[in-house]
């Protein structure tokens, strides 16, 4: 191998009739990790098998390549692509006695471009089967293509905006706005807009590009918004219905002129005692009540929270110039007022409703006077 051949930018490899290596440059030293001394002798084949081709090699020593071809070849540290072309020697007769191999390390373009062409078969996938629609924009707005399976949901068709301007047809729309913004270099995420008829969220991607500006992403979320508007009517008609509930199970009954009854039934928690307190005190000022019964009859178990927010009920009652009285009084319920040592010898207390009830009527008829 001559100097020129050994200080070439590409990989030059010299081989004989049987395909041992006579000849191999520094640049293929560099390439395919073997010095000239260890190349030396042994089979081209062996040194730089092709992947899946094992006979690729024996096409050097039957003619000139008519243009380079990318072989994968197989590494112990990897895999590299290798464009090559090569050149066969001849004696004067015509005897075929060797070739010289030529190439170039394509490893890191080819990479690039295989990697490329996974990226264009994803965003492919995406949009034959996505609910998208995805368009680039130019410099001054104008559509320079617009894809993706959600167009056929508004009735349009790929690239069917093409050349006109994004901000003629949609600047108006919460999108558009949004769009504007991403040509300016902000970044816009999951924008909700209406358009068509159509709940859309939208991306907008700024782009460093030459021509393009922007790379707007939307996402038809119609059936999402209206699973979102239905859970919410939901909700709301739950929230309607524990109020409902909440009332009824804790009624304000005027029992007579004067006389509040409040029967409390089931588990109570310190919300609930809290609206309780709130109903009552309003009952008490519009009836202008002067007794206010609670009867805890069909409440087994209470907390010390719950306990004290009863006694402040009843102490609140009083300062309305009204009168709480208890009864129905379950053992675990008097433990836990006990418990936080709350005084009750001011509170009017009874087993029974009827026997607070015939306690109230009693004060509230005029005493008779001494005869």
């Amino acid at each position: 191998m001559d100097d020129r051949s050994n200080n070439a930018p590409r990989v030059v490899v010299e081989v004989d009739d049987v395909l041992r290596v006579i000849g191999w440059n520094r640049r293929a030293e560099r390439v395919l990790g073997v010095s000239a001394g260890e190349a030396a002798g042994r089979p081209l084949g062996e040194l730089v098998p092709v992947v899946d081709e094992p006979e690729a090699w024996e096409r050097l020593l039957v003619a000139d390549s008519e243009e380079p071809e990318v072989l994968r070849v197989a590494r112990p540290d990897g895999e590299l692509y290798l464009e090559a072309w090569w050149e066969v020697t001849r004696e004067a007769d015509g005897r075929v006695v060797g070739a010289t191999l030529h190439a170039h390390d394509i490893t890191a373009r080819e990479r690039e471009f295989r990697r490329r062409g996974v990226d264009s078969m994803m965003l492919a996938a995406l949009l034959d089967n996505l609910e998208l629609v995805v368009c680039s924009l130019d410099k001054q707005g104008i559509f320079v293509s617009q894809r993706g399976k959600a167009l056929r949901t508004v009735g349009l068709t790929p690239d069917q905006f093409v050349g006109q301007n994004y901000f003629d047809l949609f600047g108006g729309t919460e999108s558009g706005e949004s769009t504007r913004r991403a040509m300016n270099g902000e970044m816009q995420t999951a924008v909700p807009s209406e358009v068509y008829g159509v709940h859309w969220l939208s991306w907008g991607i700024p782009l460093q590009d030459p021509e393009l500006s922007v790379i707007t992403v939307s996402l038809d979320v119609t059936e999402t918004r209206r699973n979102e508007l239905e859970l919410r009517a939901k909700l709301d008609l739950i929230e309607r219905q524990q109020q409902v509930i909440r009332e009824l199970s804790t009624p304000i009954i005027e029992v007579w002129d004067g006389v509040l009854a409040l029967p409390i039934v089931g588990l109570i928690d310190t919300v609930r005692t809290a609206e309780i307190m709130d109903n009552l005190l309003q009952a008490v000022t519009s009836t202008r009540a002067r007794f206010a019964i609670l009867d805890l009859t069909g409440v087994e178990v209470v907390d010390t929270g719950t306990a004290s927010h009863l006694i402040r009920m009843i102490q609140a009652i009083r300062l309305l110039g009204a009168e709480g009285v208890l009864t129905g009084i379950h053992p675990t319920i008097a433990q836990t007022i006990v418990s936080l040592g709350v005084d009750l010898t001011r509170v009017a207390v009874f087993g029974k409703l009827r026997d607070a009830l015939t306690h109230c009527i009693a004060r509230l008829r005029p005493s008779r006077p001494r005869s």
